[in-house]
């Protein structure tokens, strides 16, 4: 057994915070002393570390609670996910380290902000994020996509891809025309119709997966040609301004 305040030197959460997990039903200790201090046994540890894992995600306390208090909760899976999270993290600050190097050694020049970019971290925390179907998007998709055929979701996917089509015909033109905007909008509606509410903070989000270099990026340029996944970004940014 631990006490919190070991809890808090090894683990680097603060007591308040772990005091706060336990008024919450978060995070309870194993038992409590007469005096009412709190003791933490192995298996509090093995839950905190889940905690932290989905902290790392950015998940909301509230919805970290429903997912590892649920019996469907897969351990494994989480810690699949947490590895991935890290070794991305670590290739992050492997650039910036090589982009600090390379300052020290030749100056500032040529100046280059690739090392600070963190879209692969935010794809993949968002693909993870979604994985769990906590959040109200998800549960709107799935209360939606209830009683679907498998030609429905076909025609549904073949629906996505028309639109992404139509983008790629303009991918050489300006993101802010009317044309491309509407577009976006286009695009919006579509998502809003056939799988949950696309909010401006959700389409920005996706604008951001969609030209963050990774699978989204790739699978949109097959389908509208090179640079569509890229100018479809840059469209839905300005149309979420």
């Amino acid at each position: 057994m631990m006490t919190v305040n070991e809890v808090s030197k090894l683990t680097g959460v603060s007591i308040r915070t772990l005091q706060y997990y336990d008024k919450i039903g978060l995070l309870h200790p194993a038992k409590y002393t007469e005096a009412g201090y709190r003791l933490y046994d192995d298996a509090a540890l093995e839950t905190l570390q889940q905690i932290l894992l989905f902290r790392e995600l950015e998940f909301p306390l509230k919805d970290i609670k429903e997912i590892i208090s649920s019996p469907d909760f897969d351990r494994s899976k989480a810690l699949e996910q947490q590895i991935e999270l890290l070794k991305l993290k670590k290739e992050h600050i492997e650039n910036l380290i090589d982009l600090a190097v390379g300052i020290k050694a030749i100056g500032v020049k040529p100046l280059t902000f690739d090392a600070f970019d963190t879209r692969k971290i935010d794809e993949y925390a968002a693909q993870a994020k979604a994985s769990w179907g906590t959040t109200p998007a998800y549960k709107e998709y799935e209360e939606k996509s209830k009683g679907r055929t498998k030609e429905d979701n076909m025609k549904i996917h073949q629906g996505l891809i028309d639109i992404f089509g139509e983008f790629g015909q303009i991918r050489n033109t300006d993101p802010a025309s009317e044309e491309a905007q509407a577009m976006v909008k286009k695009l919006q509606d579509y998502i809003t119709k056939h799988m949950y509410t696309c909010t401006k903070e959700i389409l920005s989000g996706l604008g951001m997966m969609y030209g963050g270099g990774g699978d989204f990026t790739s699978n949109i340029d097959k389908m509208g040609g090179e640079g569509t996944a890229e100018f479809a970004s840059r469209a839905i940014e300005i149309y979420c301004r």
